[in-house]
């Protein structure tokens, strides 16, 4: 994006183009690792399309991956907490405060799904009402690997996509699928080269874009309006869950071993 065709959110920039679809893109690259100030910025940036005119939005990212989630970098990992030094303004809210911002999205959001969506990367992919990704897309919720529970809703939004089973599969084993799997089981909804993800999202933030813009948000609050009340309940447990969790020998090992990229030896304590 051209600076001078852009507004600014922090780390967010946000263009709208001539038929109506507002690009939001995060530039964190390359890994768009997310904190407490860069969700909050997304959600306000993602709130600033409703008064443009913007009838449908792409979420894009910079860089080589999507979002690879929470970064477990000491430094990095400071920004994703509650009492981050991102000011006042941001004292007492955490992550999820956000997610459950960004959920309550008036606009259609369809999110270019390029490269890695793990862990809350893969939260913030089905946030959006669709995704798209290509051979290179990697997803995975690997929080059991990393020896706690899953976060970002998607306690609600993964069942939702993939069916009950398939979700228990994928929290369970943490497994990483591609993007041809991810299609074939319901997490993408379009397939396509990778260096044709974001024209392809686009595309069809469009077709969404040329339908009356009532009809559409009438629909969108039938179909998804309950997500933001189911969103917060789940991650109430999600987020208690995680930090009992992650008092125990399991998370250190979890984190050690991703550092150290082997398979970790849990013990169960």
């Amino acid at each position: 994006m051209a600076d001078n065709d852009t507004t600014r959110f922090g780390d967010i920039a946000v263009e709208l183009d001539d038929q109506h679809v507002a690009t939001v893109e995060i530039q964190r690259p390359p890994n768009n690792f997310f904190s407490l100030k860069m969700l909050h910025d997304l959600a306000a940036a993602v709130r600033s399309c409703e008064d443009t005119g913007a009838r449908a939005i792409v979420l894009a990212a910079e860089g080589k991956n999507f979002c690879a989630g929470a970064s477990f970098d000491p430094e990095e990992a400071k920004l994703t907490s509650a009492a981050s030094t991102d000011g006042e303004e941001l004292a007492n809210r955490h992550i999820y405060d956000e997610a459950v911002e960004l959920f309550s999205a008036q606009l259609p959001i369809v999110a270019a799904v390029q490269g890695a969506a793990i862990g809350g990367g893969l939260g913030l992919a089905c946030m959006a009402d669709f995704r798209v990704g290509g051979p290179a897309t990697r997803l995975s919720a690997n929080f059991a690997r990393l020896g706690f529970h899953q976060g970002f809703g998607l306690s609600v939004t993964l069942p939702a996509l993939v069916g009950q089973q398939r979700a228990l599969e994928l929290l369970y084993t943490g497994a990483r699928i591609d993007g041809e799997e991810g299609h074939r089981i319901g997490l993408l909804d379009r397939f396509v080269a990778d260096a044709d993800i974001r024209s392809t999202a686009h595309e069809l933030a469009v077709e969404i874009a040329r339908s009356a813009p009532l009809a559409v948000a009438s629909i969108k609050q039938t179909m998804r309006g309950h997500l933001p009340a189911a969103i917060r309940e789940a991650t109430n447990r999600e987020r208690a869950e995680q930090e009992r969790l992650t008092a125990t020998s399991d998370w250190q090992e979890g984190v050690k071993a991703m550092a150290e990229r082997r398979l970790p030896d849990f013990t169960g304590t």
